[in-house]
């Protein structure tokens, strides 16, 4: 069975600190593949900074053709809204289960809060979670310290973010080098976040 992780995220847009941690995610791990899965639009939430969930899964798609080990996935735009992490491991394992074998990968900083996921119990005693550092505030619950299923990854620390290249290339700065040359491309003939 193909070990495979999910990055979740919006990926608005896809950047080189998302890539450079995928690709090391599937070099240095167990992992033999990282899905990113492109979390949809909440209908509860319209963020008018928010591209539609086919421009982003378009990003994405061209941001990892180089990338063999790295998928994009866009399984999360037709379950229902508003979506939790359970629902699509759950349904992931009833649409891959004999062929794939599915993990979480998260920032430090999400794991701080993953007490708080709903049905965080069931996650973690059903699949391994792959933790790369992030600099945040707050501290991690004792009860996921040293936890078996728990894997923390000695990543780089990323400090790029979407907000800010949307905000920079906004105020007319060069973020170019931020991005795949592919996504600034669409990007930029989309004429988006401007």
């Amino acid at each position: 069975m193909k070990r495979v992780g999910l990055y979740f995220g919006t990926f608005n847009p896809i950047h080189n600190g998302h890539l450079a941690i995928a690709n090391h995610m599937v070099e240095f791990s167990e992992l033999d593949e990282v899905w990113f899965v492109i979390t949809p639009q909440s209908p509860f939430k319209t963020k008018q900074s928010l591209l539609d969930d086919h421009h982003r899964y378009q990003m994405v798609f061209e941001a990892l053709q180089e990338y063999p080990k790295l998928k994009p996935s866009k399984i999360e735009f037709n379950l229902p809204q508003p979506n939790y992490t359970i629902n699509t491991l759950v349904h992931l394992d009833e649409e891959y289960g004999g062929e794939y074998q599915f993990s979480l990968i998260m920032g430090e900083d999400n794991l701080k809060s993953f007490h708080k996921w709903k049905n965080y119990e069931a996650i973690l005693e059903n699949y391994s979670i792959y933790v790369y550092p992030r600099i945040s505030d707050g501290k991690i619950e004792h009860r996921f310290e040293g936890h078996p299923k728990i894997n923390r990854v000695d990543a780089p620390i990323m400090e790029i973010s979407s907000t800010f290249i949307r905000k920079k290339h906004k105020e007319g700065k060069n973020i170019r080098p931020l991005l795949p040359e592919s996504v600034w491309k669409y990007m930029d003939e989309m004429n988006f976040y401007r």
